[in-house]
């Protein structure tokens, strides 16, 4: 594993699609883990959206 492949921001695996991620559901679900890392995000969901926090890579929030 290389550190450019990303990891699944719903699992934290690395590797190709994986179905179990790949549901209709998942989409609307904010990421629990950091693309870059797979370490475990910091997640808050408010009525208008999302945020979520990486301790090494930053903060990703919905548009």
């Amino acid at each position: 594993m290389t550190s450019s492949e990303p990891f699944c921001v719903h699992c934290g695996q690395t590797g190709p699609p994986h179905s179990g991620c790949s549901t209709p559901r998942n989409a609307l679900e904010p990421p629990r883990f950091c693309a870059q890392c797979a370490r475990r995000m910091v997640v808050q969901i408010t009525p208008v959206g999302w945020t979520a926090r990486c301790s090494r890579h930053g903060e990703l929030a919905s548009s």
